[in-house]
């Protein structure tokens, strides 16, 4: 089975959410979730997409865990599991932020790890505070470097941890439900199943949801590296 997916395996599909629910289930969903909140080099995987789908495909998702006969009870089980994931990776990314931060402000460019991300996420967080938390989850890039910079700058521990599960629980519940819910919606009153057209609705999600970030960095006012960090949250 490992030998087919490799033989068959192109890099583009690391951008595609059905390739992770098709060959790693909910399990895998669960490290992408946790990985694109909480690693600095998972921003370039699937979020926003990879949860809309899920509600999606919500059924074929819970019975790779534990498919609890009901098609809401089983969207209930991958909300609670994702939400924990998001949690978790946005905890570490605090905890990143707090040990090591500071000194990724003298990293180099690489691959995986730009600069401007950093710098973006900053200014968006000294801009909203500490509800940063909770927006940045609707954000691609920012919501990856966003939780680093709450650790770097010492954000109050308890207030990010309230934000944290806020934010987690409305970023996963409002993607998950949409998917499943727009899925019979439109299967039922339209005979349009959006299983048969994922790649036109991933590419309008990545198109809405990446628009603020790409005008941000395209048009926005550029950063001093050199400036100086705040610790005022």
């Amino acid at each position: 089975m490992l030998d087919l997916i490799l033989m068959d395996f192109h890099w583009s599909q690391l951008l595609q959410p059905q390739f992770y629910i098709d060959n790693g289930g909910l399990w895998l969903v669960l490290f992408i979730i946790f990985a694109e909140t909480g690693l600095f080099a998972g921003f370039f995987l699937p979020g926003d997409s990879l949860l809309f789908v899920s509600g999606i495909f919500s059924t074929q998702l819970a019975a790779t865990i534990y498919d609890t006969g009901s098609d809401f009870t089983n969207l209930l089980m991958i909300i609670a599991l994702t939400s924990v994931a998001g949690i978790f990776g946005n905890a570490v990314g605090f905890w990143t932020g707090r040990w090591i931060g500071p000194a990724m402000y003298t990293w180099k460019d690489r691959f995986l790890f730009k600069q401007r991300y950093l710098h973006q996420a900053k200014e968006f967080y000294d801009k909203h505070g500490g509800g940063a938390i909770v927006f940045a989850r609707f954000l691609p890039i920012i919501r990856t470097f966003a939780p680093i910079v709450a650790g770097i700058v010492y954000m109050d521990r308890k207030k990010f941890g309230f934000f944290n599960i806020v934010g987690s629980i409305a970023w996963t519940a409002s993607m998950l439900i949409a998917g499943h819910y727009l899925q019979k919606l439109f299967l039922e009153k339209f005979n349009y199943d959006l299983k048969e057209h994922l790649e036109i609705i991933v590419l309008g999600i990545v198109l809405v949801t990446t628009a603020p970030v790409l005008i941000k960095l395209f048009f926005g006012k550029k950063k001093d590296p050199a400036e100086p960090l705040n610790s005022s949250e």
